[in-house]
């Protein structure tokens, strides 16, 4: 994993999109993360300092993972730019399938069944 700086970042999640754009998927995670260890952390809160809190934002091609770390006062120009990429890239957004189709469609059927169990009419 290859921590980048913001604007890079950006760079590259836009050429994961272009390079996937006919085939392949792009995973975006973002995590509330303070880049501390444990141990890091547990001395900062005894000795009563805050702990600064970052989003720690990853995307992967399953070929390549990058990751950057954006804190309180670059959100929101990150959540612009983000919001551009994806616009930009909307035409090759999938929608996925659902797990639970199968069992709607069963359940779909199952009614079907039900209605068409009725006596037909006679034609005279």
């Amino acid at each position: 994993m290859v921590l980048l700086q913001l604007d890079p970042f950006l760079n590259e999640l836009t050429s994961m999109f272009e390079k996937s754009k006919d085939k392949g998927s792009v995973w975006v995670t973002l995590k509330r993360s303070s880049l501390k260890s444990k141990l890091q952390k547990r001395k900062l809160s005894s000795a009563g300092e805050s702990i600064e809190y970052r989003c720690l934002i990853r995307a992967t091609d399953a070929k390549k993972t990058i990751s950057t770390s954006v804190g309180a006062k670059d959100h929101l120009r990150f959540q612009a730019s983000y919001a551009t990429i994806l616009k930009a890239h909307m035409t090759a957004l999938k929608k996925r399938e659902r797990k639970d189709r199968k069992k709607s469609t069963e359940a779909e059927m199952k009614e079907g069944t039900s209605t068409t169990t009725s006596k037909p009419t006679k034609k005279l």
